[in-house]
């Protein structure tokens, strides 16, 4: 038990800036296309009108303490906008360190529309945020309160520091090229973005740094219309519903561990089916199956709600009985507001002011 504790209290340490080069990444999400702006601010408002996501993770919940994420995001696509781009909010918080410190970032969007021709345009973004982590040193176990014989009975000569909340700015940006053929029947979107670009210390001693490592991300996603228009109205269904493919892949890099997600998600009826493969390429390989499920429900044209849960399925390597992750999006699309003045969805007709027509955002997004 005691060698147990050592290895937690040197992780920790690591993660509070005792360790000069401690290795960390952020929270990960399955879902990825449920939380664009989490990845790349060139994402927002990649589609016209409002959508407002809500994101639930809670990874190895058969360990005695889970590790849970929570994001918040809203970001509206008005073509009248200066720059024909978005704007965005997006609230994060996680734990960390077996719970024992807490994340919150608060951040802004804002991104750019480039047309570059009737088939392509480019989006350009950047993300500023305040980030707030704290820690509860109560909570911790060292070493010289442990008995062998007795476990945790004796009083930890470690003085805790002054410091148990630290507050810093901290920015990403990205860009992307959108695709959709004239036949609107294949789209697709390509994405490159850096994160903590200036890496921001996070440590809570004055004596030593944590600078929070930069994180890269590459991403491509095509949607494939396979079938007619659909002639079952808003709520379900019918045998004229297109058949929509979305094969994707995203790459992650951050503290020299890299982690690759490629997989298939399909819509029909409005049920989302997909299945992923996450696997980390560095460092303790681990491997998981994502299975994924959803139902999409329109109220009208344009506006409806979307939800989605995913389980993790571990399948190699050194995540093996940690219970997997649970995931839960909840998607609110409101493709036709605009509060910029004009209309905030296009017909086929519809032209921007740049003269070329809008490219409908993939269903997925």
């Amino acid at each position: 038990m005691k060698n147990r504790f050592i290895v937690i209290v040197l992780v920790l340490m690591g993660n509070l800036g005792f360790l000069q080069n401690s290795l960390g990444q952020d929270p990960l999400f399955s879902q990825y296309f449920s939380a664009p702006l989490y990845y790349n601010p060139a994402l927002t408002g990649i589609g016209t009108g409002l959508r407002v996501r809500f994101n639930y993770r809670d990874q190895w919940p058969a360990l005695p303490t889970d590790y849970q994420a929570y994001f918040f995001s809203a970001d509206l696509g008005d073509r009248n906008l200066p720059g024909s781009g978005g704007l965005g909010l997006m609230v994060n918080a996680d734990n960390e360190g077996i719970g024992f410190m807490h994340n919150l970032e608060v951040a802004l969007n804002l991104s750019v529309r480039i047309p570059i021709t009737k088939s392509l345009v480019s989006q350009v973004g950047i993300k500023a945020s305040v980030k707030q982590k704290t820690v509860n040193w109560d909570d911790f176990v060292f070493t010289d309160e442990l008995s062998e014989k007795y476990g945790d009975i004796y009083q930890s000569e470690f003085i805790p520091p002054d410091a148990n909340k630290r507050v810093f700015p901290d920015f990403a940006a990205g860009g992307v090229l959108q695709y959709a053929n004239e036949e609107s029947n294949v789209s697709g979107i390509a994405g490159f973005s850096v994160n903590h670009i200036f890496q921001p210390d996070e440590s809570f001693l004055t004596t030593g740094s944590a600078p929070l490592p930069r994180k890269w991300v590459g991403h491509l996603d095509l949607v494939i219309t396979a079938g007619g228009e659909s002639s079952s109205g808003l709520h379900g269904g019918g045998s004229g519903d297109p058949l929509k493919i979305n094969p994707g892949i995203m790459f992650i890099s951050q503290s020299k561990l890299n982690a690759l997600q490629a997989g298939l998600t399909l819509l029909k009826y409005n049920i989302y089916l997909g299945g992923w493969y996450k696997g980390t390429l560095s460092g303790n390989a681990s491997s998981a199956v994502v299975v994924l499920a959803g139902y999409r429900y329109m109220f009208s044209e344009g506006t409806g709600i979307k939800f989605m849960y995913s389980y993790d399925i571990p399948v190699a390597g050194a995540m093996m009985g940690t219970g997997g992750a649970h995931e839960i999006s909840l998607v609110l699309e409101f493709d036709k507001l605009s509060i910029f003045g004009g209309r905030g969805g296009y017909g086929p007709a519809g032209r921007s002011k740049s003269g070329y027509s809008p490219i409908d955002c993939p269903v997925f997004y």
